[in-house]
């Protein structure tokens, strides 16, 4: 959400805002906002699809930082959609914007894209670094001022609706919040910092009744007004803007606000200014009307009832009512009464324990959430070839076996069948794409598993409508007992907005249950061995190909032998080769320690210089950063499966896995000539970690499922046999000692 033109006014009014020495204090922080903030304002590569392990160091020191200070964060996240669908014009208005600006980023021009996994690195490095965190429902301003309106401290978020909310501990925006400027001495560090309260604002307006701001914000507009609405109130603005200094115009300008912040002035509370806005549109007001708000949360109004625009701007300001007790400060307080119920109280048809404890604490994409409630995905634009069918393409299958997952219980509970317990068999039928526009309801509120009036249709397709059929269907022979090589049509769909040259378009997208059926209820419940064979069907690998690689090592390579099969075009060697090179960067800067002999040193060094410059746009080549986004795309998608699957396979440390400007480098290093061998020529550990990491994936290439419907292929120019099983092992030891050292 936010207040359109409000922070412009306020940010730009220096008299509302107090300096503070801010410490030893608790801080709720907005977790979108931060990640947001502190990637797309430090330099940090986007052009090359981001380096992760600069952002994770940058949030690191963020931390510490905090730390220093006595600060304690607790850090909130966004999750799924709001199922009310009040904002979705606004979210496909940004994501329509995303798509163009990771165009002009293409072809070297500015533009702001956020790096596909920035928001799974962030997770990552707040549980390595011990802070609290918690994923929301849905959106998470309102839950945000709850907690901070009852715990008193502050919050930390870039949203102007928190100049709206009436907080004692105030708002500091993160553009005043100058954490890496840590001051004073220890042990009363401090980070100077500019406090906004709602009581200094009325201050300033003539002891404004604090009540009356819900109606400005309302009145400016703000990312949950309708363009009904807001032609409604454009009428009206004129009338009320007159005490403005400036005369600018437009929707939300410096002087609209402030001119409605003086007309408000006037009134003794909002109920007088609402019957003042009737008279001026000419409805009849009777009383102060009530207002649902937030799923009900919203306070009664003061008697009787609203017609027209009063009672559509008296339910909107019922957003920014609070509450006097948070949900989320149990999640918080530890100890025997944490428990994920309370965040989702709302939910008609709740959600499995174990899911809630997994979406709560940040465990589970947001991407579940949405198929569970909307079956509807937003899919994040990235930096690619406009001209060629988007990177999330080459993950389809990836998803409709996430999908089929998710919605087959549904399914099965209509027809009375059984799943993983009784290791039940079922047939897949194919189909030919289609694109079905469904019938039914749609509830509001709440997360329902019921039936969906988006997705809905009456025959089953495939894949992607409209989009290049796959190669593949990336789905083999299961390694559980009771997977069969055949495919289920079902006759739900999920509904994808992707990338369509530079349009976003709506596609339908067919699930695809695995052999194996798993009931979402006892999910968590099935062996290891069952659930990692699903995976494993999904990637088309066998667990032996993988089985030599250290565990945290498994997922990515898995993905990198499905992005390999299925990447269209299909990727060249030097992309291949240096996708596995930044893998072994990686593994070296996780391993990393102050004390490591000169080698180590020296091969870090190696590394540095084989990276690009930050903002180095020149010979950018967009079919590289076209199939290395594929490679993400591949990968995003596999991380929340695996999250579905409760982890059979470990999470890769994800800061390490990938970094774009480093990649990139490489790609042009290879292309002019040099091997992989003469670039680590100079590091032999870092030779034998690639050698086997290579080996790995020529295995996964030959030995791809035999019902996955994919040519095998030879190993190339590769020379000699590949190492043993043991060799492998025995060129990770010294870092996996290392691991185990640390744990």
């Amino acid at each position: 959400m936010g207040v359109h033109g409000l922070t412009s006014y306020v940010e730009g009014n220096r008299g509302l805002f107090q300096d503070v020495r801010f410490r030893d204090s608790r801080l709720v922080i907005d977790g979108c906002s931060l990640f947001f903030r502190l990637y797309l304002n430090h330099g940090l590569d986007q052009a090359h699809g981001g380096d992760y392990d600069a952002f994770a160091a940058l949030l690191s020191t963020f931390i510490s930082a905090l730390e220093a200070c006595n600060i304690q964060p607790y850090v909130v996240l966004d999750g799924g959609m709001d199922p009310s669908d009040k904002k979705l014009s606004t979210l496909r208005q940004r994501l329509q914007s995303k798509i163009q600006e990771a165009e002009s980023l293409s072809r070297g021009r500015h533009g702001s894209v956020l790096p596909l996994l920035t928001r799974h690195v962030f997770i990552q490095v707040l549980s390595q670094r011990g802070v609290p965190l918690v994923q929301c429902p849905a959106e998470a301003d309102w839950e945000i001022a709850c907690l901070a309106n009852q715990w008193g401290c502050p919050v930390l978020t870039n949203d102007s609706d928190f100049y709206i909310f009436d907080l004692p501990g105030g708002y500091i925006p993160f553009r005043f919040f100058q954490w890496a400027s840590v001051s004073g001495s220890p042990p009363h560090h401090y980070i100077p910092a500019r406090r906004y309260t709602v009581s200094g604002m009325c201050q300033h307006f003539r002891g404004m009744n604090r009540e009356l701001l819900p109606l400005c914000a309302v009145l400016a507009g703000n990312d949950y007004t309708t363009k009904q609405t807001y032609k409604h109130i454009h009428t009206l603005l004129p009338q009320l803007t007159t005490g403005g200094k400036r005369g600018g115009r437009g929707r939300g300008s410096p002087s609209h606000i402030e001119g409605l912040l003086l007309w408000l002035s006037s009134f003794p509370g909002p109920e007088e200014a609402l019957e003042e806005v009737g008279r001026l549109t000419g409805g009849v007001e009777r009383g102060g009307g009530g207002g649902r708000g937030r799923g009900g949360r919203g306070r009664a109004g003061s008697g009787g009832e609203k017609s027209g625009l009063c009672s559509v701007l008296w339910s909107g300001m019922q957003e920014y009512h609070l509450t006097p007790q948070s949900r989320l400060s149990t999640w918080f307080s530890g100890g025997s009464s944490r428990s994920p119920e309370g965040l989702w109280t709302a939910t008609p048809c709740p959600l499995p324990e174990w899911l809630c404890w997994a979406a709560g604490s940040g465990a589970m994409a947001p991407l579940v959430l949405d198929v569970l409630e909307l079956r509807r995905v937003l899919l994040i634009p990235q930096v690619e070839n406009s001209r060629l069918p988007s990177s999330h393409c080459s993950a389809t299958a990836i998803r409709q076996a996430l999908y089929g997952i998710l919605l087959a219980n549904q399914e099965q509970g209509e027809r009375g069948e059984t799943g993983w317990g009784e290791c039940h068999r079922v047939q897949r039928q194919g189909g030919q794409e289609t694109q079905v526009e469904g019938q039914g309801e749609r509830g509001r509120g709440g997360r329902q598993w019921g039936k969906r009036g988006r997705g809905r249709g009456q025959k089953q397709g495939v894949g992607h409508a409209g989009a290049e059929p796959s190669s593949g269907s990336g789905q083999g022979e299961n390694i559980a007992p009771s997977a069969v090589e055949s495919d289920r049509g079902m006759s739900v769909f999920v509904e994808e907005y992707d990338r369509h040259n530079l349009n976003l378009r709506k596609c339908q997208v067919e699930p695809r249950t695995p052999g194996t059926i798993l009931h979402l209820e006892t999910l968590c419940q099935a062996p290891v061995s069952v659930r990692l064979g699903v995976l494993y069907d999904v990637l088309g690998v066998k667990e032996s190909s993988l089985s030599p690689l250290p565990p945290h090592l498994r997922l990515a390579l898995g993905v990198t032998g499905f992005w390999r099969r299925e990447a269209r075009p299909f990727p060249s060697l030097p992309q291949v080769q240096a996708l596995l090179l930044g893998m072994v960067h990686g593994e070296m800067a996780r391993n990393t320690h102050p004390g490591q002999n000169q080698n180590t040193a020296t091969e870090q060094n190696l590394w540095m210089k084989l990276r690009l410059r930050p903002g180095d746009r020149r010979g950018f080549d967009v079919g590289v950063a076209h199939s290395l986004s594929q490679w993400q795309a591949c990968l995003w998608s596999v991380l929340s499966l695996n999250q579905l699957l409760c982890l059979p396979l470990p999470e890769p440390d994800t800061a390490w896995l990938f970094s774009g400007s480093l990649v990139h480098g490489l790609v042009g290093r290879l292309r002019g000539g040099c091997s992989p061998e003469s670039v680590l020529a100079a590091a032999p550990l870092s030779g034998h970690i690639y050698r086997s990491l290579l080996a790995a994936l020529e295995d996964c290439m030959l030995n791809t499922l035999p019902s996955s419907g994919r040519r095998k292929r030879g190993r190339g120019g590769e020379k000699g046999g590949a190492p043993s099983s043991q060799e492998i092992n025995n060129r990770f030891a010294l870092l996996m000692t290392e691991e185990e050292d640390e744990e």
